[in-house]
This record gives C-alpha cells, structure tokens and sequence, in this order.
C-alpha cells in the first residue's frame, strides 16, 4: 500500500474536520457549489467520483467478466443482504431506537423523520465508493463491476416499493431522474471510459495498463477526500448546531453497519467464497447509496427535516466505519480460500 491508502483514515479525519471548518467559515462558497445540480446529482460531486472510479475502471479485465455467472454464490449473498435483510433490519433497529430507547429525548414527529432517513438509507445499497472498497480489499474487480451493475439494476424495481412499504405509505415519490443519472454517471460513462483507455494502452505494450494505473492510483484517494470535505461543508452548520441529535442517530447506523457486516461475513464463510469475492460482495451490503437516500429524503420530507439530517449522519458514519471493515477484511484473508471455487 502506498502512501495515501496506509493513512486513508487519518486523511478522512482531516477532510471532515476541513470540511466542517470550511462549511462554517465560507458558507455561501459551499452553498454555490451545492447549486450545480443536474436532476438532484451534485456536479461537482459526480467529477470527484469520476476521480475516485476512473483508475479501478481502467483495470477491469472484461476477458474475466463472462466467467463471473460460472461462480454465482458470491452474487446471491450480495442480492440476499442487501434486499431480504438489510432494508428490513435497518427499519427494525430505527424503531427500536427512537421509539422506544431514545423516545424521552426525541418528539414524535422528529422521531418518525429520523426512522424514515434511515430507511431510505438502508434501501440504497453502494453504488459507486464501492470500487474505492473494493481496491482497498484487493477485491475482484470484474466481480465488483458485475455485483454493482445487477444491483443498479434491481434498484431501479425494487426501490420504491420497499421504501414505500417501509415508510408504511401507500405511494412515495422518488426522484427517478437522480436514479438513473447517477447510474449513468457513476458507472456507465466512466466504465465505457475505461474500457476503450484499457484497450488503447493494451494496444503499446503488456505493462502500460498497470503503469498509468500506478500513476492514477493517488488520485483515487484525493477524489475520497474531496468529496468527503464537500459533503461536511454542506451540512457544516447542521453539524455543529445538533451534535445530540446526531449521536442519537449513529448509534443505530453503526449497529446496523456492524450487524450487516457480520452476517454477510459469517455467510461468506460459510459458503467458501474465496477473499477477493467475500470482501467487496459483504461491503456493497455494507455500506449506502448515500447520494440516493439524501435525494430521496430531501424530496420528500424537506431540506431541513429529520430524514435529511439521518441521511447526512450516514455519510459521517459511513467512512470511518467502512474503513475498519477494510481493516477487518485485509487482517483475516487467511479465512479464505484464495482462489475461486
């Protein structure tokens, strides 16, 4: 590992504290940036995922794909955690929590908003940092692409009626046009991007792939960073106006990332999935599709509301927490077979 990816933790911690500063001290800066929308997707934000993917794309050996359906299991682990477990697991523990642990501290309303921003959450399984994950776990990039691409896909039919049914309403209005958009941006233009890099550098000699990518590599983690201080810039006043509020609210988004976590990996396990399919096919279930949820809540319940607030929440919870799964995962390899099965 280089640099950049040995102290990803440390850089993370600097970016959320330089984005709250920064939110704090040139609100209006931040407060043009979030303007650039197209459809509910941040501009700006999507370059940076650009930043983030670009080199991962670059790397994918599209010969490998096709062999992808001959080993299945690791993709139905994947599709059960994130569709029959953790939507349902998520509502559970937001109930649990604010309407009953947290119930003397928290107003009913604000109660029901929180619960709500956390199931938009859990309904929205990783898109795009899930390549960042990946990397990090030296996870099978064309099983990563295949497992992200097949979730996409069920996301567009499955969303709103899981949401729907969760929220226990009979209609609820998602913002389609940010669904699709951000699927094309996050993985459809930079993987075509990819592929025909991919193939031009193929065409000068064997190494010239791992060469650029090498050179690329660093600025993976500069996207991360970027994109990270952005997200705490934009809700910097939010932050430090309810520090309470959002304590109360991590405490069942950890619960749930850790649980999720440790029932995919058990399952992984248990199913001999070998290491580079275990680690990325538990932290798709892991982790969120957070510019989804944060859309979706903002939509339908407002900027300033609850669920809006639980969505952001899920961003700060997320990376740190993502991080010592990848800890976890690269610690115990040794689990694993080390090849596929």
């Amino acid at each position: 590992m280089g640099l950049f990816e040995r102290y990803l933790s440390l850089w993370v911690a600097l970016g959320i504290a330089a984005g709250v500063a920064l939110g704090l001290a040139v609100p209006d800066a931040f407060q043009a940036i979030a303007g650039l929308e197209v459809a509910h997707v941040n501009l700006v934000v999507a370059v940076l995922i650009w930043v983030m993917i670009y080199p991962m794309m670059i790397q994918i050996d599209w010969s490998a794909v096709k062999d992808v359906g001959q080993k299945p299991r690791g993709l139905m682990l994947t599709l059960v955690v994130n569709w029959l477990i953790k939507p349902f697991t998520m509502a559970a523990l937001g109930v649990l929590f604010f309407r009953y642990i947290f119930a003397p501290w928290v107003d009913p309303q604000s109660a029901s908003e929180y619960i709500a921003g956390m199931i938009l959450l859990g309904v929205a399984p990783c898109t795009a940092m899930v390549f960042v994950w990946s990397q990090l776990v030296k996870g099978d990039a064309n099983y990563t692409l295949v497992q992200v691409s097949v979730n996409d896909l069920i996301m567009v039919l499955a969303f709103a009626p899981i949401a729907a049914f969760l929220l226990g309403v009979t209609h609820i209005t998602v913002p389609w046009e940010t669904l699709l958009l951000s699927t094309v941006l996050y993985v459809a233009l930079p993987l075509g991007a990819g592929m025909a890099t991919r193939h031009g550098l193929q065409r000068r000699s064997n190494h010239a792939v791992a060469d650029f990518v090498a050179q690329l590599k660093p600025w993976s983690v500069v996207g991360l960073i970027a994109t990270v201080v952005l997200l705490f810039g934009f809700q910097a006043q939010t932050i430090i106006d309810k520090p309470l509020v959002i304590a109360m609210i991590a405490v069942p988004l950890i619960l749930q990332s850790y649980g999720i976590f440790a029932v995919a990996y058990v399952a992984a396990k248990m199913l001999k999935l070998p290491h580079k399919v275990a680690g990325p096919a538990c932290l798709i279930g892991t982790s969120n599709f957070f510019e989804l949820a944060v859309a979706v809540a903002i939509s339908l319940f407002g900027l300033h509301s609850g669920a809006a607030l639980a969505t952001v929440v899920g961003v700060l919870v997320e990376v740190p927490v993502m991080l010592s799964l990848v800890a976890i995962i690269n610690r115990t390899q040794h689990w694993f077979p080390p090849q596929t099965a």
